[in-house]
């Protein structure tokens, strides 16, 4: 077993018990944007997580167990995503990344956001021409070090 096999498992027992990933959150005790990132290998659970999960989902001890090893974090199967809706994030960064970049320097000066400290919302926001995707990245500013 690996922690790709765990996604899978995971995944599978989702769909047969008809959960949504705000419930597993719910059941884990965070946001659903963290929950699912964990869930589909991109973040450590701590014991007391990983037991709701296995429980919830019917897990075996040793995907349980994988849901506490640090992970290989960012993996995608491509270096250019083929999936639809991954891809137009790519392309995002890709049309407006130099933008945030000197958006960003010219309000904060040198040094990156962080996605260690960071949080994510993801809402449905009702549009009468077609319902629009509203995503709010919350990252703390981390300045570069002169030394």
């Amino acid at each position: 077993m690996n922690r790709l096999d765990v996604t899978e498992m995971i995944i599978e027992s989702k769909l047969k018990k008809g959960l949504k990933w705000s419930d597993i959150a719910a059941a884990v005790g965070h946001s659903k944007e963290w929950t699912t990132a964990a869930m589909l290998g991109q973040m450590t659970l701590s014991r007391d997580e990983a037991t709701k999960v296995g429980a919830l989902l019917d897990l075996p001890e040793a995907a349980v167990a994988w849901l506490q090893v640090v992970p290989y974090k960012g993996a995608l199967p491509t270096a250019v995503p083929t999936d639809p809706l991954i891809y137009r994030f790519y392309e995002l960064i890709s049309v407006y990344g130099t933008s945030i970049k000197e958006l960003i320097h010219e309000e904060f000066g040198d040094g990156i956001m962080s996605a260690i400290d960071f949080s994510m919302d993801i809402q449905r926001e009702p549009d009468p021409k077609g319902d629009r995707v509203k995503i709010v990245l919350n990252g703390k500013f981390l300045p570069y070090k002169t030394y």
